[in-house]
């Protein structure tokens, strides 16, 4: 039975909170906004754009055949080996001098990605830059640069190149719409918490109801919240009633001297 009314209690505490944040909705509504104009504003401004070029080595060469299911399975842990000599401190640097570039291996690096897609004999490489352009350069630098790698490591005809670089037409970051719902949903988040808590730390007791609900106590008469406009009231009444008497009075004096 205590357990019935203590669920009882907890869902109309919830339903409470519930109302506080419909009859607070305009709040939620402007924080909505205001969250999603801050995030669309950040990304557009302060989050410079990125661009990938993708470009792919085909790692078999004529005199690296393969004829047989052992062959398959050095292939693939070539390719795995394939896939760190591409990233190599020579190979980049390699790509640096060629372009031209003013960077370092360390800051080069970080925005190459080498990738084996899985059950295949392919180094995938996608290159990052704030210049579509230069990302298409740079991605087509490294196929090359690690082709004569992979040849010069293993004593083997060179890869061939099984796709180059194109240059992006569009960025691949930020994503200004996911950027601008997360902003609009902090927002949200941000306003029902301050409103909610708000609520909760506010323990003023406004009427009769919330007496008996929070005290348990029984109101036995309630006094005006405005004393001072209700004892105005009676000392208007009274000096109403004072002013009738002395009226009164003065008529009856003045019949009594007339007499």
């Amino acid at each position: 039975m205590k357990e019935q009314i203590k669920d009882d209690e907890i869902e109309i505490d919830l339903l409470e909170l519930f109302h506080v944040l419909i009859k607070n909705a305009w709040a939620l509504i402007l924080c909505m906004i205001l969250g999603a104009s801050v995030a669309y504003g950040g990304t557009k401004l302060l989050v410079t754009p990125q661009y990938e070029a993708t470009s792919m080595i085909y790692i078999l060469s004529k005199s690296t055949s393969i004829s047989s299911y052992l062959d398959v399975q050095v292939g693939q842990q070539l390719t795995v080996d394939f896939e760190t000599l591409a990233t190599t401190r020579t190979v980049v640097e390699n790509v640096i001098n060629e372009l031209d570039l003013d960077t370092t291996y360390e800051q080069l690096s970080k925005n190459i990605t080498v990738t084996n897609p899985s059950g295949t004999q392919i180094l995938k490489i996608i290159v990052r830059n704030p210049d579509p352009v230069l990302a298409k350069d740079i991605a087509n630098a490294m196929s090359e640069a690690t082709a004569n790698r992979i040849a010069e490591v293993m004593m083997t005809d060179k890869p061939s190149v099984a796709d180059s670089a194109v240059t992006p037409d569009r960025p691949v970051s930020p994503n200004t719409v996911k950027n601008t719902a997360i902003g609009a949903m902090v927002g949200l988040l941000f306003a029902a918490i301050f409103i909610l808590t708000r609520t909760l730390m506010d323990d003023t007791i406004v009427d009769r109801d919330d007496v008996t609900k929070y005290l348990g106590l029984t109101t036995l008469a309630a006094i005006p919240l405005n004393q001072e406009e209700s004892s105005g009231r009676r000392s208007r009444g009274r000096n109403r009633g004072k002013g009738h008497s002395k009226g009164h009075s003065r008529r009856h004096g003045r019949k009594k001297r007339v007499g």
